[in-house]
């Protein structure tokens, strides 16, 4: 059924949860996995990488993404084809234009918490699920009894 699986891997601590369902999916369909990691400047930026200029900042954190999902594509329990990308732009809008330019067949990505900045400019997973043009699972982290 799916042949193209994109992950959108944010390397926040749902990453390994959302990687994890990507696997699983891709290794039971025999897809091609992709990795993704939209850049953003964050803000808890080090001081130091301020005084990086715009270009140089941006190429930093490119590498940094790129070693971030090399080791996530390491810690396969199964060797999967596929490719990584990391783009810098707003997480959405990549991982919709991503998804589209592969062509993915279904995107997994990770569920925040429903915090107060999200209720009034929407979580990154809503607007995927309201963008893309194909399937999205979205992962949300286990159930505390």
């Amino acid at each position: 059924m799916y042949k193209s699986i994109l992950a959108a891997l944010d390397g926040s601590p749902r990453t390994e949860l959302v990687l994890r369902h990507a696997e699983r999916l891709a290794d039971a369909h025999g897809a091609a996995l992709h990795l993704c990691r939209a850049i953003n400047v964050p803000v808890g930026i080090p001081l130091e990488a301020w005084a990086l200029s715009g270009q140089e900042l941006t190429e930093h954190l490119l590498e940094d993404g790129e070693r971030d999902l090399a080791a996530l594509r390491g810690q396969l329990r199964v060797p999967l084809a596929g490719r990584q990308f990391v783009r810098v732009g707003r997480p959405a809008q990549v991982i919709c234009e991503l998804a589209d330019q592969i062509p993915a067949d279904v995107i997994v990505l990770g569920s925040h918490g429903f915090d107060v900045l999200d209720r009034f400019l929407g979580t990154t997973a809503a607007r995927v699920v309201n963008h893309a043009h194909c399937s999205v699972l979205v992962v949300r982290p286990p159930r505390e009894p």
